[in-house]
């Protein structure tokens, strides 16, 4: 069992350049890094690089966020069109990185029905996916993130049929998502542990090596997600039963931390992840 921790983008307490974060992360005993390309990707094959050199010097897993205005199943085909390329341009700069996986929210019901919107998301990515063989990317997978709002592509079972039908794809399972849009389920360690069978059930070993995972508390509503909070906030989900999970289930995990305190955050986790290995 191999547990990682990195922040999801540039540690707050880091000043410096982008391709030396995981320098920093090295010093903080970090071992992860989600580099956020959310709004743009801007940074240079050059820099890119040089992260990826510091990356694999220090020993921090490389994932990127793709960019949040991606829509593979929008009533728009420009949109959609506009989406396949921003994912593929994604893909090349994870290869640039050498990260291994790029993640990405899929998109949005709209007026579609959930099956509809599904083989959209599906179809789209079938053409990314050939766009990745043509260009010759084979170190990189898509990994498509469980959504916390009730509006959006991405419950555990879609994200699941979605792995399942296509080989390049594997699930990011955020249970802050997870949590939010079903109504605050995640309760204890079985709650996860459930979750990460229904993944090697239906999904087998690639699904966990490693399993790649985001955790933050949340606050949810009616229509689900609302905002990020630190951990310890009162709102769940408690990730000391997670780490309970991971324990019994003996699997190994990529944990990105996205609570608003990142680094602090991650490292909190991996202390107590830690403890519970000491005493168990």
């Amino acid at each position: 069992m191999r547990v990682r921790f990195g922040p999801a983008g540039k540690p707050l307490s880091y000043k410096g350049k982008s391709e030396q974060v995981p320098i920093y992360l090295k010093q903080l005993e970090l071992d992860a890094y989600e580099y956020q390309a959310v709004r743009s990707l801007r940074i240079s094959k050059e820099s890119a690089t040089t992260l990826g050199k510091n990356a694999r010097a220090c020993d921090v897993l490389l994932s990127l966020h793709a960019p949040y205005a991606i829509n593979l199943s929008s009533e728009k085909e420009k949109t959609i069109e506009a989406s396949i390329e921003r994912l593929v341009k994604a893909v090349e700069v994870a290869s640039w990185m050498g990260a291994y996986l790029v993640v990405f929210h899929p998109g949005y019901y709209g007026k579609h029905s959930q099956d509809e919107a599904l083989r959209l998301v599906i179809n789209s990515l079938e053409k990314v996916i050939e766009r990745m063989k043509e260009n010759n990317i084979r170190n990189v997978y898509l990994g498509i993130e469980t959504t916390g709002k009730l509006s959006q592509v991405g419950s555990l079972d879609e994200v699941v049929e979605v792995c399942e039908t296509l080989d390049r794809v594997r699930p990011v399972i955020d249970f802050a998502h997870i949590h939010a849009r079903e109504g605050g389920k995640l309760k204890d360690k079985n709650d996860f542990i459930k979750i990460v069978n229904i993944l090697e059930s239906r999904l087998g070993s690639k699904a966990l090596n490693p399993l790649h995972i985001h955790f933050t508390e949340v606050e949810y509503g009616e229509k689900g997600e609302i905002r990020h909070h630190p951990l310890g906030s009162g709102y769940g989900p408690n990730f000391k039963e997670l780490a309970k999970a991971l324990i019994d289930l003996d699997i190994d995990a990529v944990i990105i931390c996205e609570s608003p305190l990142l680094e602090e955050d991650a490292i909190r986790m991996k202390r107590i992840l830690k403890e519970l290995l000491v005493s168990k």
